[in-house]
Formats: structure tokens, C-alpha cells, sequence
């Protein structure tokens, strides 16, 4: 009988996988336990993304005064540039930057738009044609900017500028900006 009670008393202690349960001293069950790491890791991983933020925060604001005023700034230097290749990017840069009529006139004020008539003037190739074209077709869609251009001469400069067989962009932007000088001009003699 002892040996009977000895085996049945070992198979009440032994848990479900047949070893002995080792006895616990806390009074958290396994669910507890594992409830309790899950918020831990949450609690590490939300730490984890408040300090990626506000990493990413702190670079960005290292990087973004270059952007805004100072792009203009810069764009307008490359303008200034001989290498054709350098006013090609200054002009694009101009171009994607004119999206309203306040960043045009800024353009206009840091003398970019005077910059980009002097690059379509001496271009010798239809690529800064293009390009200046592009950027002034941008700036063109703003009356007073219009109003700039036609006073520093553009309806002549845009006219003269030879057209290209090979890039049809060029007779586009070149027909957008006349046909916006030449309502200007009408406006005023009309006035």
C-alpha cells in the first residue's frame, strides 16, 4: 500500500508534460507572467519609437532650412554659373519651385527671373533652351511676374529663341509665354 500511495502522491505532483512541478513562490500564474512581458516589450517598443521620432525630428530640422528661401537662393546662384549644365539645374530647380504666385515673386525679387532671361539669350543648345523656357513658363503664370518679364524684354527674347525640330517642349513652353506677354501687353495698351 505504501508503494501505492508513494506512485500516487508522484503523479499528483507532476504537471502536464510528466515532470515535477518545481514549487513557485510567486503569485502570478503563467498567464500573469506572460501578459507581463507583452506589456513590457510594448513599453520598450513605444521607447524605441519615440526616440526613432525624435531622431528623425532633430535631422530634420538640420536639413530643412536648406530647403524653402534658401533653395531659391541657391537656384538662382546656379543660374549665374557658365556651365550650361549647372543653369540647366538652377532653371529646373526655379521651375519646380513656382508652384504660387508668392514663391514666383520671390523668384522674381532675388533676380531669377532677369537670370533666366539671360540664359535663354546666350543658350546654344535646345536642352537650356528648354529648361529656361520651362522656368519662365512657371513664372509666367503670375500676373505681376508677367508684368516683370515683359518690362525686362521677354516678348522679344522669347521670340528670337530659335525653335527645335528634335524637342517639341520648346514651341509649347515658348507659345504658353507669349500667349501670356502678349495678353499682358494688350491689357496695358487697352488701359
Amino acid at each position: 500500500m505504501r508503494i501505492f500511495a508513494a506512485r500516487l502522491a508522484n503523479h499528483f505532483r507532476r504537471g502536464r508534460n510528466g515532470y515535477p512541478q518545481s514549487r513557485s513562490f510567486s503569485s502570478l500564474t503563467k498567464k500573469d507572467d506572460l501578459t507581463l512581458e507583452e506589456e513590457a516589450e510594448r513599453k520598450i517598443g513605444w521607447m524605441l519609437k519615440l526616440f526613432f521620432a525624435g531622431t528623425a525630428t532633430y535631422v530634420g530640422y538640420q536639413f530643412f532650412p536648406y530647403m524653402g528661401d534658401t533653395l531659391i537662393q541657391q537656384s538662382v546662384s546656379l543660374l549665374h554659373v557658365k556651365d550650361p549644365l549647372f543653369k540647366r539645374i538652377g532653371a529646373s530647380r526655379l521651375s519646380r519651385f513656382a508652384i504660387d504666385d508668392e514663391r514666383r515673386m520671390k523668384v522674381v525679387e532675388l533676380g531669377g527671373a532677369q537670370e533666366l532671361l539671360h540664359m535663354l539669350g546666350a543658350a546654344k543648345d535646345d536642352k537650356t533652351r528648354k529648361e529656361a523656357l520651362k522656368a519662365l513658363a512657371a513664372l509666367s503664370k503670375s500676373d505681376e511676374a508677367a508684368n516683370f518679364l515683359g518690362s525686362k524684354g521677354a516678348l522679344f527674347i522669347v521670340k528670337s529663341t530659335p525653335d527645335s525640330s528634335e524637342d517639341s517642349d520648346i514651341s509649347t513652353y515658348k507659345s504658353n509665354i507669349l500667349k501670356k506677354l502678349d495678353d499682358k501687353d494688350l491689357a496695358l495698351s487697352s488701359n
